[in-house]
């Protein structure tokens, strides 16, 4: 198994314990200074090797971030770059219409480990944005209903509509066709700042049972669909429940909802598993993917579901690019390289480690008021006194981290948030992990 080269490197909720916050109260002048040290960086990054960037003097940078979150197999995976290289010497672009023998033997690929009932595909797309747009298309078609239910602080793409049905209300702000008159919006499973004031187990999963009371009272009486991210990715790193997906899936059978998961963050093992669809018992109608599925970061996108409801037409929703030869030979050879005995199992090793390293952050640094996540996508929620979010300080770590140790992050919420996004590429090996957490803690300690 191929990993990152160059350095020799289960979900958790929050528990029920008071943490010393003053010793993580923010020294005046913090976001001057640390926008007086962005100020003074100079060099642009040309090169890319395993989880590293190199600026054009030769300066290392450690992505813990996965570029935009799409290089699930870092930089230069040796296959892809490989296959890439072969496959721009033969043929890069062909109409769709003669790409599909392609398309159908890597949608065999990608449904080998999807869940059950998931046995067909449609793979128009190159971003993810696009490809919830085609999950809802689908929806709508199937059931001839319109209303689009999603969560509370999730993020399904950068379209319009997309933007319409997302979480944020400040990301419509600006624009008045972004707001979909069919989309509600309902509290999600937040354990650590619940909606609903309450805690987990204790709660008996309120925020799914409140869903039904919104489609009986706050929709238009024709809902299609609900989109879920396994787990809320731009949101907050924010994991559900046990149980949540289960109550979920009852809800939208009860009312003849199709399910959709958008796993174009959670997809191809950043869990872990192939699917987190699969390890944590989704039972979706559609799954959407993107950014991991190219690997090193070709654009492509794919949307699996039941056969019994694929009835769009290839007019209803196709791109210029989408299937194109490059991203098919990207998917294809991702898929293969996660397929390797003991890569994914690998990544859920690997996972535990980065949750123990950054669990012991939390013990040693107060501004640290939760540690979540799974597989290799882990989340801190940085917090002021009395746990309320410090969205500044966590803008002030991921600035002095780049800055000061050359470590790649990102906040939530593209910065409007307070949760430190740490999600290296899955290529990462131990000691890439523990350089990350080490350049993570010294960068949080500058700042206490």
């Amino acid at each position: 198994m191929w990993t990152s080269k160059v350095l020799p490197s289960s979900a958790t909720f929050p528990e029920e314990t008071e943490v010393d916050h003053s010793r993580c109260a923010a020294d005046t002048g913090v976001e001057e200074e640390a926008a007086k040290v962005k100020a003074e960086v100079s060099g642009i990054f040309n090169r890319g090797v395993g989880i590293r960037l190199f600026t054009e003097d030769n300066i290392e940078y450690i992505d813990a971030a996965s570029g935009t979150f799409n290089l699930a197999l870092g930089y230069d995976h040796p296959s892809l770059v490989k296959e890439l290289r072969e496959q721009v010497g033969k043929l890069v672009h062909m109409s769709s219409h003669f790409t599909e023998p392609y398309v159908a033997d890597l949608l065999r690929q990608l449904l080998k480990d999807a869940p059950a009932k998931i046995d067909a595909g449609w793979m128009r797309d190159i971003t993810g944005s696009t490809a919830n747009e085609c999950a809802v298309k689908v929806a709508q078609k199937y059931t001839g209903a319109t209303d689009v239910i999603s969560l509370f602080l999730s993020h399904h793409g950068q379209t319009l509509f997309t933007t319409g049905i997302s979480g944020n209300a400040f990301r419509r702000a600006e624009f008045p066709n972004a707001s979909a008159g069919n989309g509600i919006c309902v509290p999600g499973p937040y354990c650590f700042r619940c909606h609903y004031k309450s805690t987990y187990p204790r709660c008996d999963l309120l925020c799914a049972d409140a869903i039904a009371d919104f489609i009986e009272y706050a929709s238009s009486g024709s809902v299609a669909c609900m989109i879920v991210e396994p787990v809320l990715g731009n949101g907050g790193n924010i994991v559900p429940p046990p149980g949540y997906f289960k109550r979920l899936r009852q809800i939208c059978d009860e009312h003849q909802i199709l399910l959709i998961a958008d796993e174009v963050q959670t997809g191809l093992g950043r869990t872990g598993f192939m699917y987190a669809s699969t390890s944590m018992d989704i039972q979706p109608n559609i799954i959407t993917l993107a950014k991991g599925l190219g690997g090193i970061g070709v654009p492509v996108g794919a949307v699996l579901m039941e056969e019994r409801i694929n009835g769009l037409q290839k007019h209803e929703h196709s791109f210029t690019s989408g299937s194109n030869m490059l991203s098919l030979v990207a998917a294809k050879k991702t898929v293969e390289v996660l397929s390797e005995p003991g890569f994914l199992e690998n990544v859920r090793k690997n996972g535990e480690l980065l949750g123990k390293l950054l669990q012991g952050l939390k013990k040693k640094h107060g501004c640290i008021g939760d540690v979540r996540g799974i597989g290799l996508m882990w989340g801190l929620e940085i917090v002021s006194d009395h746990n309320a979010p410090d969205s500044a300080k966590t803008t002030a770590i991921v600035d002095r981290a780049f800055e000061a140790q050359r470590l790649i992050l990102r906040g939530s919420r593209y910065g409007f948030g307070n949760v430190v996004k740490v999600r290296p590429a899955l290529v990462s090996t131990q000691d890439d992990l523990t350089e990350i957490v080490d350049r993570l803690s010294k960068t949080i300690s500058s700042i206490d």
